[in-house]
C-alpha cells in the first residue's frame, strides 16, 4: 500500500483589524455628519447693538483665616493683628482699582469677595472685629465658611 505525504493544511483566517478601521471610520463620518444636519435647538436671532458697554468682572476671592491663638492669615500670609492684615487688604484692594483702571471700558473696579474661616475655638469678638474691619474698608461682600455637620 502506498501511502501518500500527508500535507498540513493552512486553516483559512479572516482578519478582522481591517474591517475594526473601516467601521470605525464611519462611524466617525456620521456622526460628524449628523451634527450638521440637526438644526441647533432655539430661535436663531441677531443681537442689537450699543454704544455704551459695561464690562462685567466677577469678583475677586479672597480668604481671611482667624486661628485659635488669635492670628490672621490672608490667602496664606501671616498677620499678628488686625492693623496689618487691615493694610495688606486694602493693598490688594487698591492694586485691584488701579488695574480696572488701565481699561477705559471698565467701569467699576473688580470687588472683593471675602471669605472668612474661623477655628471653633477662637472668641466670636475676633470674627466680629474682622467683620467691622472689613465694613470700615469698604468692602461690603463676605461670607463665613463653615461645614456640614
Amino acid at each position: 500500500m502506498r501511502r501518500f505525504p500527508h500535507q498540513a493544511r493552512k486553516k483559512s483566517r479572516i482578519e478582522i483589524i481591517p474591517m475594526i478601521d473601516v467601521m470605525m471610520f464611519l462611524l466617525v463620518f456620521f456622526v460628524l455628519i449628523s451634527i450638521n444636519v440637526i438644526p441647533a435647538l432655539g430661535i436663531k436671532m441677531n443681537l442689537p447693538s450699543a454704544n455704551a458697554v459695561k464690562e462685567e468682572h466677577p469678583p475677586i476671592r479672597v480668604i481671611i483665616s482667624i486661628a485659635a491663638d488669635g492670628s490672621y492669615q490672608l490667602d496664606g500670609q501671616n498677620f499678628s493683628s488686625l492693623v496689618g492684615l487691615k493694610a495688606s487688604l486694602m493693598g490688594l484692594k487698591y492694586q485691584n482699582e488701579a488695574k480696572a483702571g488701565k481699561n477705559a471700558l471698565i467701569d467699576a473696579s473688580p470687588r472683593l469677595a471675602v471669605i472668612i474661616n474661623g477655628d471653633e475655638q477662637s472668641p466670636l469678638q475676633r470674627l466680629v472685629d474682622v467683620m467691622d474691619m472689613l465694613k470700615a474698608s469698604g468692602i461690603d461682600s463676605m461670607t463665613i465658611a463653615s461645614k456640614k455637620k
